[in-house]
């Protein structure tokens, strides 16, 4: 593992987010928090109080111009990343029939095209390092499809497809990358926004029965980004609390 390692994660505002980039801070690595929204990432770099080891840019991953200014900051200010967490993801639910188009393709941009547009600005600033990881926060959900979220799922099934072949172009440059999957994680959104029904039926349906916290994410997307992983890559590691058995 790099020394003082430059770590770009996107989604950083968000409750899984969140506990990754603490995770990272606590290792002493020097983080770059990315969010489209900007009280967020103020509210988020005020609490933390970590001085120049946390900074923020805020970012919509959908818009490519700000994608591409952004790698260019990196660029001038660290001149390198070593890993890149793609955190940043939408997942309202809407069933199939009343799905808009524009729905459909607003999921497919920021959860599958997003990871696709930070990691494609990125990627070079890897390569001259020698040594990368990404991670790519996907789904359980994949395995068995979600009533109200084809879009989210459709999405989340091209990040397997992204993360395998990503992987095999890659590796020749000590880059790996690899999907830490949640099930079921007990956000804001998921609170607020998510069927009672359904988040009270996780629990039974798992061998370690209590709620997922975005905490539990944390330990699993550290564990591939350290020596520990150095020849894992394409893979998915489904952190559901033991429902799915992949």
């Amino acid at each position: 593992m790099k020394d003082g390692r430059v770590v770009a994660i996107t989604g950083a505002g968000g409750g899984i987010g969140r506990k990754i980039v603490d995770r990272f801070l606590a290792n002493g690595d020097r983080v770059i928090d990315l969010d489209r929204a900007k009280s967020s990432l103020e509210e988020l770099a005020t609490s933390r109080n970590a001085g120049n080891q946390l900074s923020t840019a805020c970012v919509d991953i959908t818009d490519e111009y700000a994608v591409a200014e952004f790698a260019k900051h990196i660029n001038q200010t660290h001149g390198h990343v070593d890993v890149l967490v793609n955190c940043a993801g939408s997942y309202p639910v809407v069933s199939f029939e009343q799905m808009t188009q524009e729905q459909w393709l607003e999921m497919i941009a920021i959860n599958l095209t997003g990871t696709f547009r930070v990691t494609h600005a990125l990627l070079p600033l890897m390569k001259s390092r020698g040594w990368g990881r990404i991670i790519n926060i996907g789904s359980a959900s994949v395995f068995e499809g979600v009533v109200g979220q084809t879009h989210y799922v459709s999405a989340k099934a091209g990040i397997v497809g992204f993360t395998r072949s990503l992987a095999m172009e890659v590796g020749d440059y000590g880059i790996t990358v690899n999907i830490v999957a949640p099930g079921l994680t007990l956000t804001e959104p998921v609170l607020n926004g998510m069927p009672q029904e359904l988040i009270k039926t996780q629990v039974d349906l798992r061998a370690i029965k209590r709620d997922e916290h975005p905490q539990d994410l944390a330990g699993p997307v550290f564990l591939l980004c350290s020596p520990d992983a150095d020849f894992v890559s394409g893979q998915m590691l489904v952190v559901d609390g033991g429902k799915i058995k992949h």
